[in-house]
């Protein structure tokens, strides 16, 4: 099947009340190993691939200073990765840029092939954010393309940028941000943090969630609202990883049953990244002992295939899986 709209999933999301888990990818692997965990469910799929990412992929090794053409290039890449295995899945398959940082990087990776992409302009003044991310729909749309903003600044490290607080998003100011920019999507700040070192006790805001979504509603404004910065980080595999040689500290996640009660509440995407990294990377060092570089990628592709599938239980509420005859 080709790659479709990520509009097209997210529409689907709001009929029937869940959420859709969105998956960075940062190897081939990865992307193989959620599409197959959602052909399984028979569920519809979102694979992401963030603007540094589209730079590594594009060759740049210091990926933080890649430059347009290295994206291009990525963008390229990836979607041609994920086109082969989409193409022969019977599932919709919706690939989105995360964390788009300008309309270059936008147009960038809508040329390369993706069907959706985000800009963030969460640390400019909101009329500055509103001027960008109209910019990238007017372009977008010509195309076909979906698009989500932000709203609100998470604290944590995203893509090498930190930022110590958190500023929530404003409900009020959300309509008018659906309304001025006609975008799809929107990621809120609503107590989720970037990154593994997210607080052991974080709290999300769940009323910041549902207000935002009931003012949309009293608006008759359409649009889907997104959870970023919501792995959970389980702590086994922080303890695995630290014990086979690896380095993290202070890493907690956000509680699973906060994000299975939001995806009730109007949240409707779910951002997958930290977590699927180290699942992945939980994988590969857990088999270099084996001496095998074969078996290492195979150990690695079933650590994120089982990740993926925990995810798909926990916000599509799924308690068995459905499998392909």
């Amino acid at each position: 099947m080709s790659l479709v709209p990520m509009k097209a999933i997210l529409d689907a999301t709001e009929q029937y009340n869940y959420a859709q888990g969105a998956f960075n990818v940062n190897a081939v692997c990865q992307a193989k190993a959620v599409i197959q965990v959602h052909e399984m469910f028979r569920s519809a799929a979102i694979l992401q691939g963030a603007d540094l990412a589209n730079a590594f992929m594009g060759g740049r090794t210091d990926f933080a200073q890649g430059t347009l053409e290295d994206k291009k290039k990525g963008a390229l890449n990836i979607a041609n990765a994920v086109k082969k295995y989409a193409a022969d899945s019977p599932i919709p398959v919706a690939l989105h840029l995360d964390h788009g940082k300008n309309l270059d990087s936008c147009i960038a990776a809508i040329q390369g092939g993706y069907t959706s992409v985000m800009i963030d302009g969460s640390s400019l003044p909101f009329d500055e954010n509103v001027e960008l991310t109209r910019e990238v729909v007017k372009y977008a749309h010509e195309r076909g393309v979906t698009v989500e903003g932000e709203l609100g600044v998470l604290a944590g490290v995203e893509d090498h940028v930190f930022a110590a607080n958190s500023t929530y998003t404003n409900p009020m100011d959300a309509v008018k941000f659906f309304r001025q920019t006609g975008v799809d999507a929107l990621a809120i700040s609503y107590g989720t943090k970037h990154g593994a070192n997210k607080g052991k006790d974080t709290i999300i805001r769940k009323e910041i969630a549902i207000a935002t979504k009931e003012c949309m509603m009293h608006e008759g404004i359409e649009g889907t609202l997104v959870s970023h910065g919501s792995s959970t980080v389980p702590q086994y595999i922080v303890s695995e990883i630290n014990a086979l040689g690896g380095d993290i500290h202070d890493a907690y996640g956000i509680k699973k049953e906060q994000l299975k009660e939001v995806s009730k509440l109007g949240i409707r995407k779910i951002n997958v990244a930290t977590e699927l990294r180290n699942a992945f990377m939980h994988g590969l060092e857990e088999a270099v002992g084996k001496r095998d570089i074969y078996y290492m990628y195979r150990n690695a592709f079933d650590q994120a295939a089982a990740l993926a599938e925990k995810k798909m239980r926990l916000f599509q509420c799924v308690d068995e899986p459905v499998h392909i005859a």
